[in-house]
């Protein structure tokens, strides 16, 4: 089990910058986590990291060794990929061991790697199957279990659910993040979806454009976000996002009819006549407070206990608002959303939250 830093760590395909300048930490033992939509620079992040491309600049240490020259083989890392890449023609137990075997290993030291890690992944029946008679989540564990079986001091895991269907890709969250328990070592995991980052994460890395927006713990990154992008990436539904003006101690929102709500407080407060951004997550509405938006209702999403509703102000954007009991609200039915406005966020014109 090791440890990893960054340092200053750039990649440049000839003038095309795409990772620019990551400094990161990741302490033995971390579930980390890589999550920003298409094309922010998180898969080439971890190929990085796993040797598969050369860095442009900066330094990789993994336990403390510089290893930006050494092979990826001698890294002590081993990745999961999005495609199984099983032999077809190989068993479970074939495919486990082939590692071990091209490493040289005795077929004692192979059966017991392979067993043990068929314990842990719960693949002891499938042992002697063919990739073909597998479903894709049996797949996918053996290709785990393919990891495993080297004893990394690294797991690298690249968007390694997104073949499965839905009910899938749940089940085996909940089984990464019952590996990482057993296993008690070093995980780093790219995704695009922000909930599989809040299930699995001790830590979230947030990526935009070969940047690091922010990084933290999953729900420090929900309740605090830096900046517009950071809030309306961690959260499903999705942040509300309405724009204001502040008049004194309220701020007016002029895309709902002048509607206003009072401001909350700031350490430093925004100046009066500033255009700012205020954020309000659905379930915020919940909780009622002194805050209140008159909007009409377009549809309601029934999920059983809990509801949403989607509505706007004539001439205003779409808000989302939970809510406990949605069964009587009806499509053109005029509510008045109330919430706390202390624990609405507030956002300057750059993006950046104002505290």
């Amino acid at each position: 089990m090791s440890g990893l830093s960054l340092r200053n760590v750039r990649k440049s395909y000839g003038a095309a910058e795409v990772i620019k300048g990551v400094d990161l930490d990741i302490d033995a033992g971390e579930f980390v986590v890589f999550v920003g939509p298409s094309g922010c620079g998180k898969s080439t992040l971890l190929r990085m990291i796993a040797g598969l491309e050369d860095i442009t600049a900066g330094t990789l240490t993994i336990g403390g060794k510089v290893v930006n020259e050494v092979d990826p083989s001698q890294r002590g890392i081993a990745m999961v990929f999005q495609s199984y890449a099983l032999y077809p023609h190989m068993t479970v137990r074939e495919n486990m061991g082939f590692a071990l075997r091209f490493a040289g290993k005795s077929k004692d030291e192979i059966a017991a790697q392979v067993a043990e890690a068929a314990r842990i992944l719960e693949l002891g029946p499938l042992l002697d199957r063919k990739p073909k008679d597998l479903s894709g989540g049996q797949r996918q564990r053996v290709a785990i279990g393919r990891a495993i079986v080297r004893h990394p001091d690294v797991f690298l895991f690249d968007e390694p659910l997104s073949n499965l269907d839905a009910e899938l890709r749940v089940h085996m969250r909940i089984e990464i993040a019952r590996l990482h328990k057993e296993l008690a070592t070093t995980i780093i995991y790219v995704t695009h979806d922000q909930v599989e980052a809040m299930t699995l994460a001790n830590k979230i890395v947030v990526l935009r454009d070969g940047i690091v927006e922010q990084v933290g713990a999953p729900l420090t990154l929900y309740d605090d976000p830096d900046n517009l992008f950071v809030a309306g990436f961690i959260g499903s539904p999705k942040m509300n996002f309405l724009k204001g003006r502040v008049d004194s101690a309220r701020i007016t929102l002029p895309e709902f009819a002048g509607q206003s709500i009072p401001l909350g407080r700031f350490s430093v407060p925004p100046d009066n006549g500033a255009e700012v951004t205020v954020g309000i997550r659905p379930e915020t509405f919940k909780r009622g407070g002194d805050a209140k938006l008159d909007l009409v209702v377009e549809i309601v999403e029934h999920l059983g206990d809990e509801s949403y509703a989607y509505a706007r102000q004539a001439g205003g954007q779409v808000m989302t608002i939970a809510v406990n009991d949605g069964r009587a609200l009806r499509p053109g039915q005029t509510i008045s959303a109330t919430f706390d406005p202390t624990k609405a966020l507030l956002f300057a014109q750059s993006g950046r939250r104002i505290r």
